[in-house]
């Protein structure tokens, strides 16, 4: 992966002009407290214009989820599929990997560990699935050119505390970008630093959190902070109802309330199913993009999925940037008909294609206020 990383824990106290539209609180408990820095060294990528303006391109994917679940004995037909691609993890990317070397950045959720533990806490113990693959299998990130993770959602601590730390640690270990809600990402291309925040909001958005009433209050703080200091900010929601076509009331209030403190991009997964995109005040919001390559399931009942690539355009001075817009990418999660073979593939069939977008654009006339009027396949000249 063409690209320099270098991490450094920092601990910072939210400006003290955010805290104070919040009563009763104390600076000291409003903090982010790492970042975790990259750097993009392939400028072949980058798009230049005659004006001296670059373009940059930017790829966001459902859930990521892979290898098994060594607690519950699970994962065995994902396992053997790996062993008729004699090890190599990169199976799995074999449709997707050309798209995301010719972006600038891919974002994934990472729903799962890397780690070999077989720790499970207390409050886990009844789940039905909890997911695990060995550290040596970040290859699936490093070879394939995803640059950065989101990692906060309901599966990172499957293992506990110790199976997380030993996922952060591997991917820090392997030079890949990650954030989550106490932890910004950035990744910088062509001079232009990229930040990225995290959240879990399933069942949070009402909970007193960080010091914070709830968790709308803390993203609004940490989203204002963060634009301070970098001209953009991707913000990523694990949140929703698995299996709703549609977002919640809460998913819509928080993804307008990310817009309105900042962010320039909010991408959203759990569900398990493609949501509409809306765009709130210019910025767009993608209530949830379904599964990307998904071992959870060996035969989910809803195999259509899409990656988001949206673009930014910088000028000459780098004073200005500008989203220029956004385009799909259909997928089905598996080329095979009636099983999971985790090796998604971009439609081709306009049939299939086309059954996507309407899906997604009847559902945006339905449950959201801004939608978008169309979901392009191809970038606008």
């Amino acid at each position: 992966m063409m690209k320099r990383i270098f991490s450094a824990l920092i601990f910072f106290v939210l400006a003290f002009s955010f805290c104070c539209s919040f009563a009763e609180l104390n600076e000291e408990e409003l903090y982010i407290e790492d970042w975790v820095i990259g750097e993009d060294e392939d400028d072949n990528k980058v798009i230049a214009d005659t004006d001296g303006s670059t373009t940059i391109t930017i790829t966001c994917t459902g859930d990521l989820t892979i290898g098994g679940d060594n607690y519950h004995k699970k994962g065995k037909k994902f396992y053997d599929e790996l062993d008729k691609h004699d090890g190599s993890i990169s199976f799995t990317m074999a449709n997707v990997r050309d798209i995301f070397r010719k972006d600038d950045l891919t974002l994934v959720n990472f729903e799962g560990t890397f780690t070999n533990s077989k720790n499970v806490p207390d409050n886990k113990k009844g789940n039905d699935f909890l997911f695990n693959i060995s550290p040596e299998y970040v290859t699936v990130l490093t070879e394939n050119y995803i640059e950065a993770v989101s990692l906060e959602n309901n599966h990172v601590y499957d293992h506990g505390d110790e199976g997380y730390e030993e996922t952060i640690q591997t991917l820090r270990d392997n030079g890949i970008i990650y954030s989550n809600s106490k932890q910004i990402g950035v990744f910088n291309v062509e001079g232009i630093s990229i930040a990225m925040l995290s959240y879990l909001c399933i069942d949070r958005y009402d909970k007193p959190i960080d010091g914070y009433a709830n968790l709308y209050e803390k993203v609004a703080a940490d989203i204002q902070y963060t634009k301070q200091m970098y001209p953009i900010v991707i913000v990523s929601f694990h949140w929703g109802i698995e299996k709703y076509y549609r977002p919640t009331e809460n998913q819509i209030k928080m993804g307008h309330l990310a817009v309105d403190s900042g962010a320039d991009l909010v991408i959203g997964h759990h569900s398990h199913r493609i949501n509409p995109i809306e765009e709130y005040k210019g910025v767009y919001i993608c209530y949830s993009l379904g599964n990307f390559c998904f071992s959870g399931n060996d035969r989910p009942d809803d195999m259509n999925s899409y990656l988001f690539q949206t673009r930014f355009k910088i000028s000459k001075n780098k004073e200005t940037i500008t989203n220029t817009g956004f385009r799909i990418i259909p997928l089905r999660i598996t080329p095979v008909q009636d099983r999971n073979n985790y090796v998604p593939p971009p439609i081709e069939d306009d049939m299939k294609i086309e059954g996507i977008i309407n899906t997604l654009k009847d559902n945006g006339k339905k449950y959201l206020e801004y939608p978008v009027s169309e979901y392009p396949t191809e970038w606008k000249e």
